[in-house]
């Protein structure tokens, strides 16, 4: 006996062929039949008239305070998607100093529209550089696969301080620094580095984000633009 079957559904195997109408079987945490007529199960579940696919992989999200206290991650987690990337558009809340937690808050309120008062109440802020947020991120139980980026904004204020906040643009040492924390963070479980090179980008009082330089930002990666 199957511990789940669904029964009836529409299946579409992610392959690219056209849906076909059959059962799916699940023992464990494998798919034991996909198609045809499956034997009984623990659990089933009709289907009929229903779609039945893979789970949803959605690379742009910014679940980057909420991944910290919620292992379910609604709405997405209710819609099929079962991994999700954040850390997009540069915004994000680590590499941090204990002086900078408000505005990165301020900036992923007004990038995003994520309530500040939520953000501020939810996030715990037990980590500092990118690996610890990483660490952080582990120690919560998950109902869907995460992955988080390094975003630009908060490493240029983690590295250059007001400098980065006033849009000075970086020194050579600044640079390196930079490209040293990305190195970590990569080596450490990041899936990418991001940045934003939209001008229409402002904080709540209205100016530019650290990262839009009056000269050529430090970085000019545009992933998860």
């Amino acid at each position: 006996m199957h511990d789940v079957v669904i029964r009836g559904g529409a299946i579409l195997d992610g392959t690219g062929a056209a849906a076909f109408t059959g059962d799916l079987a699940i023992d464990g945490d494998r798919l034991a039949e996909i198609g045809g007529k499956a034997g009984p199960g623990k659990r089933e579940i009709d289907a009929n008239g229903l779609l039945v696919t893979p789970g949803w992989v959605d690379v742009h999200t910014h679940y980057d305070g909420q991944a910290t206290w919620d292992p379910v991650l609604a709405p997405s987690a209710w819609h099929g998607v079962t991994t999700i990337l954040f850390g997009n558009c540069g915004v994000g809340f680590a590499p941090v100093r204990p002086e900078h937690r408000a505005g990165l808050i301020d900036l992923m309120e007004a990038i995003e529209d994520i309530p500040g008062t939520a953000l501020a109440e939810g996030l715990k802020w037990d980590w500092e550089s990118f690996p610890e947020y990483l660490d952080a991120l582990d120690r919560l139980p998950r109902t869907i696969d995460i992955a988080a980026q390094i975003p630009h904004h908060p490493l240029r204020v983690y590295v250059m301080g007001d400098r980065g906040i006033n849009r000075e643009a970086a020194t050579a040492d600044d640079v390196a620094e930079m490209r040293r924390l990305t190195e970590m963070a990569l080596k450490a479980g990041a899936f990418g580095f991001t940045t934003s090179r939209t001008y229409s980008h402002k904080t709540n009082a209205g100016d530019s984000f650290p990262a839009i330089s009056p000269r050529r930002p430090s970085f000019t990666a545009s992933a998860g633009q």
